[in-house]
């Protein structure tokens, strides 16, 4: 059985430790809100480029000349797996939750015979993926110096993917990040880059046909503009869903920290009443005991 000493050292050393994480729930708070606003301000964007393009790419449906990061290399032999995650941990699942879906796809893939690249964008998903994936694992980004995520954060790494592309070192790219639904919410996604992939909009589902546009200039050299573009703005919204949905988790897990360490210093103190009243009884039966024979 502990001390008294013990019981009050570790009863200080468990609020020092519920300080910490109180405070480490108040600044995620305060970053969540920015981190959040920023996110839902890029989704229209990115989204309505996802409906541009879908509609450019309807005159390019069985084409030869169909843009190359529409219509691929032509093969499937080579995955390029983009793995966005955070810089630092004690945000719960949120890191692996992102890992446990990337490292699903490459097993997958690598059962298929395919060849796996990981390009990891934050420390995190490296350390989650070293162990088994390691020597599939080509660069590691890390973001630690950057405070608040850019366009140009996105663009290098866009330019970065659409160079490997161009040297013919994959075929098909995919992004993995998780998407911010709110504080004890956050998706994991994976979103296919190259080729580009579109969701059929709204009016096309119900209609069943795509609305006619003209374009100045034509549909080929907008594409050419846009869909390069379109790999740095689709990897900015995640960079910013990944830094909404960091503070979330972060959040929720400190106030369960938080929560936790309240409920162990009640039973640490507990304890410590009870041992110190006994060990106060014994010492009055002692002097009681000692009176008698006197």
């Amino acid at each position: 059985m502990p001390s008294l000493k013990d019981l009050r050292n570790r009863i200080a050393s468990v609020k020092a430790t519920q300080k910490i994480t109180k405070a480490m729930q108040m600044v995620a708070a305060a970053k969540l809100r920015r981190a959040q606003e920023a996110a839902e301000a890029a989704r229209p964007y990115a989204e309505r480029m996802g409906e541009v393009l879908a509609n450019l790419a309807v005159a390019f449906e069985g084409r030869d000349d169909a843009p190359k990061l529409m219509a691929g290399s032509g093969k499937d032999a080579v995955h390029l797996l983009v793995v966005a995650t955070a810089e630092r941990g004690l945000c719960g699942g949120f890191n692996s939750n992102i890992a446990k879906l990337a490292r699903e796809k490459a097993r997958s893939l690598i059962a298929e015979g395919k060849t796996v690249k990981i390009l990891c964008v934050g420390k995190k998903g490296f350390d989650s993926l070293k162990r088994d994936l390691g020597s599939h694992v080509i660069k590691t980004i890390e973001m630690r110096d950057v405070k608040n995520v850019g366009f140009g954060n996105a663009d290098e790494i866009g330019r970065e993917v659409l160079s490997m592309f161009d040297a013919g070192e994959f075929d098909v790219c995919t992004l993995f990040y998780s998407e911010f639904r709110s504080v004890i919410s956050q998706v994991p996604t994976a979103q296919q880059l190259i080729p580009a992939s579109f969701e059929a909009s709204e009016g096309d589902a119900e209609t069943g046909a795509a609305a006619i546009y003209e374009y100045e200039p034509d549909e080929a050299e907008i594409l050419a503009d846009l869909l390069p573009r379109n790999i740095s703005i689709q990897i900015f919204r995640a960079l910013l869903e990944n830094a909404a949905s960091e503070q979330g988790a972060r959040m929720s897990a400190m106030d369960n920290a938080t929560r936790n360490a309240g409920e162990m210093i009640d039973k640490l103190t507990i304890s410590y009443n009870r041992q110190r009243q006994a060990q106060i009884t014994t010492e009055l039966i002692e002097i009681i005991a000692g009176a008698e024979a006197l």
